[in-house]
């Protein structure tokens, strides 16, 4: 995947993330008691979860060898929580080295794997699929295209992504933090330009149309080349 020349034109700007995350958890910004981990509804609301996790547990079944997982931004593992089973290994990756040191102290597993990294700056694991559920629109495109360069290194990436519903200009840049393109009527297009991401094949696993928001959760799942 050479998409340099378009990533290269992104405007530079500083790394938030790490701070910006940390407070997020330590304020419960996204819920939650004050005192725990919560990665907000979108982890944890019932009519969100349970069609991603039948979705992803088809296709991870559909191996006849387990396939190694590593889901970058795995939150408070209420997600990979339920999928893990049907891996050869997960490993579930985070910025936040509090919330990564709990999830090591909570959950022991030979399967199970966590470790702290930041997913735009720094190497990643290796394993056979990746998944990106709603963690990219949370980030500058700046960081997005640096991840974006990684993903060639996998078969498959399953992105999870809020977008507007109907028409609209896609990967419209944001400081990385609490806040989504979706406020700037804006989702993210990883195979439109400022990204240009190469795939070998692609197909949506999922939409859910929220009803208490305007948009949509979409779930793709990408064959890389």
């Amino acid at each position: 995947m050479n998409h340099s020349k378009k990533v290269k034109s992104i405007k530079k700007t500083p790394w938030p993330t790490k701070e910006a995350m940390a407070q997020i958890y330590n304020l419960n910004l996204w819920g939650g008691k004050k005192g725990t981990y919560y990665s907000g509804e979108g982890s944890h609301k019932s009519e969100l979860v349970a069609p991603y996790i039948e979705e992803l547990t088809k296709f991870l079944k559909s191996f006849k060898k387990q396939l190694i997982v590593c889901d970058l931004g795995c939150g408070d593992f209420n997600i990979g929580n339920q999928i893990y089973n049907y891996t050869q290994k997960y490993i579930g990756v985070d910025i936040v080295p509090e919330l990564v040191a709990f999830l090591r102290e909570s959950y022991s597993n030979e399967k199970l794997e966590f470790l702290c990294l930041d997913i735009a700056k720094d190497a990643l694991p290796k394993a056979d699929c990746i998944i990106l559920r709603q963690v990219l629109q949370h980030l500058s495109n700046e960081e997005v295209g640096e991840l974006l360069f990684k993903l060639v290194d996998y078969k498959y990436v399953i992105f999870t992504d809020h977008i507007p519903l109907g028409d609209f200009e896609p990967n419209k840049d944001i400081v990385s933090g609490q806040s989504i393109r979706i406020k700037k009527r804006s989702g993210l297009d990883l195979l439109s330009p400022p990204f240009n991401m190469k795939i070998k094949s692609s197909k949506t696993l999922l939409e859910i149309k929220l009803e208490n928001y305007k948009g949509i959760i979409k779930t793709t799942l990408f064959q890389m080349p």
